[in-house]
């Protein structure tokens, strides 16, 4: 039990506490403690009750007629904590805001709000003073005689018993004479003998002697019946204290029995933190690497110094000697001495001839010596200005050197990040944060522990994850790695894949396309519709008939059994783009025998372009969503009922208005995406982003079935390119397939 003592101490004057009071953040410390705390904070001195060894009246200063009166029934240190320590005398109430305190919470590290009434709102902690009474008694801590408060000194005896009500404590004799057989005293409940009596249960601390018998499991507070009833709990979740006592012990009690299960990893791990802090303490190797580094650096500018010395040195040398061959050949110049000596002397020659021959480099010497004298310059510069180190660049980095630190936690690129028939994941490093030499992928099914997996060493920064369950959500992050370690994780991404095998395939220009009004692009994923000349010729029948004309579009695959899965974008600006799927056969007659399609302002059909109006009992043979402007018209159909139930609690409003019997509009979403099963002749549209569905008919799957696009108006769209094939520099040739069915994401 003495292992415990450290769970009894109060932060404040790391002492067991003494009539500890709970604060709002569940932290119990004595209450003289916190009163001296909130004195040194600058607020008022709170009242406090008198200390338990020393009563402020004791049955010695009183007769025992005296004795006979009723005791009061409330506990002092309750109500001298609800008289008003929070405020101080002579505070009216409309003196502005009321004063809040706040007690700095030493287990907390931060400022505990306290309220108006400051200390009187923090009720005592019973439970814990009995806690420490307990243990008292088992490890002797001050076990002080307990003197009968009721004998005459000096014959005060010991005391046997004490009485919770009467708040004393009383030897035999007293306590038969205070507690006479037949009257309500003899009632009273009888407890050890102590100089700490408390009360038996917890009161109200604004409402005196209402016991606190709800539990607000809203604002996780104890009430009483009145405080149940004020406004501030209307529509709380509110139980009976016993509801809560109980809950509250089990939950403790599961938790107790987990970590006694559970003492050998608990002591493994003990194990694992002492051998760390061991490897922090030794820290040699790292102190052994700076020192080193440090050395190379004084090495490198040591080295950078000398040769620095020398440039200066052989600098200095090539100006003094040019300057000392200045002075030289001034002072020749000084009568009586060099030149001037040897030119006097050349003057006496008579001879013409030799005089001729001697005295041309006499006469060029004297003609330098003139030029250098009228435009004298010294011949070196003596000041050294242009010997200047610029050192602020390498000041910096000598002031930002410190410890590499790990790179900080990446952030997804969300427009970019997308599952496919792979999980394709995309990230980026924020600006402040260290280089990164790789990264670590972790992803996991949600809801399955195991199973999870992890990429290592990823050197871009992207990833590309295989090998995946079909309708399944998966959870991903990612950490870059760098010499100082492992950073920290990047928030979770989750990813759904699609409902069933992506199929592949490219748009059919086999077909004879209206090359005036439909173009495909050279990798045949993308196809752009330009009315061009054609709309114009037909503007008369347009204006009086409402008439345009479709251009049908179609894959190059025939899909026989199976459930298959595709997606593609249509741009906002299309006027009218159809997505869907129908019988080839039916798509070939219909494109081979063009006819001209309504205007959308008329509705020949049930509202889904089935193209079967003539029998409501067989599936029609193709199936299309209309998109255009923006907007992407929800046909309603029993069958559609359900998945546009979805897509509206997706946070989707019609734009029309409330639905109606001929369907409703929502935004284009960035993606389509279209799942068709075979066997159960069902096409379902889904929002590719978020994976909702959308709309789901029926159609006929009696022969093989093509995806199918069709053009009205200007318009463009684009199928979703494979994960895989991102890194493909050609387009394989492609033919008329069948598909197999198959069970995981290609």
């Amino acid at each position: 039990m003495k292992s415990m003592e450290q769970e009894l101490l109060c932060p404040v004057c790391k002492d067991i506490v003494k009539q500890p009071i709970v604060l709002p953040c569940l932290h119990s410390v004595c209450l003289m403690c916190a009163s001296e705390v909130l004195v040194q904070s600058g607020y008022p001195q709170p009242e406090l009750p008198p200390e338990p060894n020393s009563p402020a009246s004791t049955p010695n200063t009183r007769s025992p007629r005296q004795m006979r009166r009723p005791m009061p029934k409330s506990d002092r240190v309750d109500r001298l904590l609800r008289s008003g320590s929070g405020t101080y005398p002579g505070r009216r109430r409309k003196e502005g805001p009321p004063l809040v305190m706040l007690f700095p919470c030493a287990p907390c590290g931060r400022d505990v709000e306290l309220g108006e009434r400051g200390l009187a709102d923090c009720m005592r902690n019973l439970t814990l003073e009995r806690i420490v009474e307990r243990y008292r008694h088992t490890v002797s801590l001050g076990s002080v005689a307990v003197m009968c408060q009721f004998c005459k000194p000096p014959q005060a005896l010991e005391a046997t018993k004490g009485c919770a009500d009467c708040r004393a404590s009383f030897c035999n004799e007293c306590f038969k004479l205070y507690h006479p057989w037949g009257t309500p005293r003899a009632q009273h409940e009888h407890v050890q003998p102590t100089l700490n009596f408390r009360p038996k249960v917890l009161t109200c601390p604004e409402h005196d002697q209402e016991r606190l018998q709800f539990y607000c499991k809203s604002c996780q507070m104890l009430l009483c019946s009145l405080c149940k009833l004020r406004r501030i709990h209307t529509g709380h979740k509110i139980a009976p204290v016993t509801q809560a006592y109980q809950t509250l012990k089990d939950k403790i009690t599961k938790e107790l029995n987990f970590i006694l299960s559970n003492q050998e990893m608990v002591m493994t791990q003990i194990t694992q933190l002492e051998n760390a802090i061991t490897q922090t303490e030794v820290r040699v190797s790292a102190k052994e690497q700076l020192s080193h580094c440090m050395k190379e650096i004084m090495a490198l500018l040591t080295e950078r110094q000398t040769m620095l010395d020398q440039a200066l040195e052989s600098s200095r040398q090539r100006r003094t000697e040019a300057l000392a061959n200045q002075v030289a050949e001034k002072r020749s110049l000084v009568e009586h001495a060099g030149l001037m000596a040897f030119t006097q002397e050349l003057l006496k020659e008579n001879d013409p001839s030799s005089f001729v021959h001697a005295a041309r480099i006499t006469h060029n010497r004297l003609a330098q010596s003139i030029e250098s004298v009228q435009r004298f310059s010294l011949s070196a510069d003596p000041s050294f200005r242009h010997f200047q180190l610029d050192v602020s660049r390498e000041l910096k980095l000598l002031t930002d050197l410190n410890f590499i630190q790990a790179p900080l936690a990446p952030v997804i690129d969300t427009q970019r990040t997308l599952a496919y028939d792979q999980l394709f994941l995309c990230w980026r490093l924020p600006q402040d944060s260290t280089p990164a030499w790789h990264y670590s992928v972790e992803f996991r099914r949600r809801g399955v522990v195991p199973g999870g997996g992890r990429l290592e060493e990823v050197t871009g920064t992207c990833a590309v994850i295989d090998r995946l369950e079909m309708d399944s959500v998966y959870v991903l992050r990612v950490r870059g790695c760098n010499k100082a370690g492992f950073g920290e994780y990047s928030e979770e991404v989750y990813l759904h894949t699609p409902p069933a095998p992506v199929l592949n395939f490219y748009l059919d220009s086999r077909w004879g396309l209206h090359a005036d009004r439909l173009v495909l692009s050279k990798e045949q994923r993308c196809a752009r519709s330009v009315p061009g000349l054609s709309l114009l010729q037909a503007a008369d029948r347009a204006l009086t008939s409402c008439h345009l004309t479709a251009d049908l579009l179609v894959g190059d695959v025939a899909i026989t059994q199976g459930r298959h899965y595709w997606a593609c974008s249509v741009e906002p600006g299309s006027y009218l783009v159809k997505v869907g799927v129908g019988l080839e056969s039916k798509l070939q007659e219909w494109f081979h025998l063009p006819q001209d399609m309504a205007s959308p302002r008329y509705d020949p059909d049930s509202g889904h372009d089935s193209g079967a109006e003539d029998s409501s009992d067989s599936p029609p043979p193709f199936s299309f969503l209309t998109m255009g402007m923006g907007k992407i018209y929800l046909p309603s159909s029993a069958n559609s009922h359900h998945a546009n139930a979805n897509y509206r609690e997706s946070g989707f409003t019609n734009g029309n208005g409330p639905s109606s019997p001929a369907g409703v509009t929502y935004p284009l979403p960035p993606r389509l995406g279209v799942c068709l099963d075979f066997e159960k002749g069902r096409v379902t549209f889904y929002d590719a982003h978020s994976l909702r569905p959308l709309w789901e008919g029926p159609v006929d799957c009696s022969a093989p079935v093509c995806p199918a696009f069709c053009f009205i108006g200007g318009g463009a769209l684009q199928l979703q390119e494979l994960v895989a094939n991102r890194n493909a520099n050609q387009t394989p040739v492609r033919r008329v397939t069948i598909q197999s069915r198959v069970t995981k994401l290609n």
